[in-house]
């Protein structure tokens, strides 16, 4: 049994905001994050994660918890299970009550990256090889490389430090073949260690040197790696991520190397993957600009194109960076042309214009009939974005194929991504104000004193519904979600804006009435006096009742 002592200690490392991260889509809502619920179908998101009290809650099934509660729900995991899959992503030791059921990490990836570190040092030719690519050996201490031996070494080298062939398996250190014969998985390559978010070591990448078929490999499927969902350099890059809410994303290690050497630290990579949507969550965090930078030939046009609509329907704003001639980011930052690279990654093709225009080249424009294919598969790409963005780029594509902006006629399909729903009349005033509410529900209280739903001009109806806690209230999904209302800071803003708007209340009420035919001069009198009593206290900055 894990003892109690070391559960409590694992939590205490545990973010869970990074744990339900790494599983779904999450997006800032004020303190909170929230997103679709996992474990029930709606399309309004009423999942909230939330940092502060470490927990979760969907208002629409109700299913909540803490980050254990979490994995266990979603791998369909009991709790010992849950338990030892969260040590093993963040590389944390559990203890058992039963020593005989110890199961104490062995550190092995650890050991093996000290051990590729030693043996690069003493490999001329990997060091060569790295030398000639540019590398400083800062770099080459900071990011770990190192230098994978033969398959019988590394097999020898497992052995005298009498290490878990179990857990190197597992782990996918080595492997096993048909025959049950064991081998090394990184033979002769120089070693990229790859990191989880949170730091711990979870596998390898490793480039031949000696003229193997592959390129590049990874390390196996496993517990603790899935390349779909890590980014490598992650965790060296994420400080500068969200201070620049940029994220520079490439495809190769030594890129990333390259870059972080030059100054752009808020660089990452893909391993040897494109770019999934099971990447999202992770290239969520922060809120960052993405900027691709992909090599210019087939392949990578490719893939850029591919990541482009990925990024571009998930709502992510950036674009992309060519790298032509048979360039890249590191062959730019070894001929000095640093300067060159910043201006290049600043000036980047925007998702959609480079989406657009990769489908119109692939098509001869000369060609009525692939004219008109490519103007269809342009409109398909349209219905995957928002109806304002929708809007704004059909005049793009119409000139792009040279036609008239009426033949591009959008619409509606029933597998459109789900939009943020359109109030009726955008009183931004009025929204934030809700908004505000809804993050802050204890303030609710305090504030009837002075202001009702009758206030409202526009959104009378949802005040009163978020006063009444109605969490299944489409509206107020659609608001939380919709990053275009911000919320008033602070108690002294709030306080602020509210003054202002009774402000502007009380001064149409105070013009209604001097204006009215219908009530006696008695009446007229009083609520003149009233109106311009309120309009003068909130002038020197007091909040006054409703009665």
């Amino acid at each position: 049994m894990i003892t109690q002592d070391s559960i409590e200690a694992l939590k205490a490392r545990l973010d869970i905001v990074d744990i339900v991260g790494s599983y779904i889509e999450l997006k800032r809502a004020g303190s909170s994050f929230k997103a679709p619920c996992p474990f029930h179908d709606e399309k309004s998101p009423s999942f909230v994660v939330n940092p502060s009290r470490q927990s979760y809650h969907c208002f629409g099934c109700g299913v909540h918890g803490d980050g254990i509660k979490f994995v266990m729900e979603y791998e369909k995991l009991n709790y010992p299970e849950a338990i030892e899959k969260l040590a093993a992503s963040t590389n944390f030791t559990l203890h058992y009550t039963d020593d005989t059921k110890q199961k104490k990490r062995s550190n092995l990836l650890e050991t093996l990256r000290d051990w590729y570190q030693k043996l690069l040092e003493q490999n001329k030719t990997a060091m060569g090889y790295l030398h000639e690519r540019g590398i400083y050996a800062s770099s080459i201490e900071r990011f770990g490389i190192g230098y994978a031996p033969t398959s019988p070494e590394t097999l020898r080298f497992l052995e005298q430090r009498k290490l878990s062939t179990a857990e190197a398996i597992e782990q996918g250190a080595i492997g096993r073949g048909d025959d049950g014969r064991l081998f090394a998985r990184f033979i002769e390559r120089i070693t990229f260690p790859i990191h989880s978010t949170s730091g711990a070591i979870v596998g390898f990448g490793g480039r031949t040197i000696t003229g193997h078929q592959a390129k590049y490999v990874n390390s196996s499927q496993s517990a603790i790696f899935n390349k779909s969902r890590l980014l490598y350099a992650y965790h060296l890059a994420r400080e500068a991520i969200y201070r620049r809410r940029e994220i520079i994303v490439t495809e190769g290690y030594l890129d990333v190397v390259m870059l972080h050497q030059a100054g752009f630290t808020h660089a990452v990579a893909t391993l040897g993957t494109a770019l999934t949507a099971e990447h999202l969550p992770l290239l969520r965090k922060g809120e960052p600009k993405i900027f691709l930078a992909y090599d210019g030939d087939k392949a990578g046009r490719a893939a850029a194109f591919k990541a482009s609509k990925l990024l571009s329907g998930s709502g992510f704003d950036g674009g992309v960076v060519l790298f032509e001639g048979g360039l890249d980011p590191a062959d730019m930052i070894k001929s000095g042309q640093i300067e060159a690279l910043n201006a290049l990654l600043h000036r980047p093709i925007p998702f959609i214009e480079f989406v657009i225009s990769e489908i119109i080249n692939a098509y001869d424009l000369q060609d009525p009939k692939a004219k008109e294919t490519a103007l269809h598969e342009n409109i398909a790409f349209l219905k995957t974005l928002s109806p304002l963005l929708q809007e704004e780029y059909r005049p793009f594509v119409a000139s792009k194929l040279g036609i008239s902006p009426s033949l591009i006629q959008v619409g509606h399909t029933k597998n459109m991504t789900p939009q943020p729903i359109n109030f009726s009349h955008h009183d931004i005033w009025e929204l934030s104000f809700i908004k505000t509410l809804l993050e802050r529900p204890h303030i609710a209280d305090s504030l009837l004193d002075f202001i009702d739903g009758t206030l409202l001009q526009y959104h009378g109806s949802e005040f009163e519904s978020a006063l009444q806690g109605r969490s299944d209230d489409p509206r107020l999904s659609a608001l939380m979600m919709d990053d275009r209302i911000r919320t008033f800071e602070g108690d002294e803003g709030l306080r602020a804006e509210l003054i202002t708007f009774l402000s502007a209340h009380y001064n149409r009420e105070l013009k209604k009435v001097t204006t009215q035919n219908t009530v006696s001069f008695d009446q007229k009198s009083y609520l003149i006096r009233q109106f311009r009593e309120k309009i003068e206290r909130l002038k020197r900055g007091e909040l006054v009742p409703l009665t």
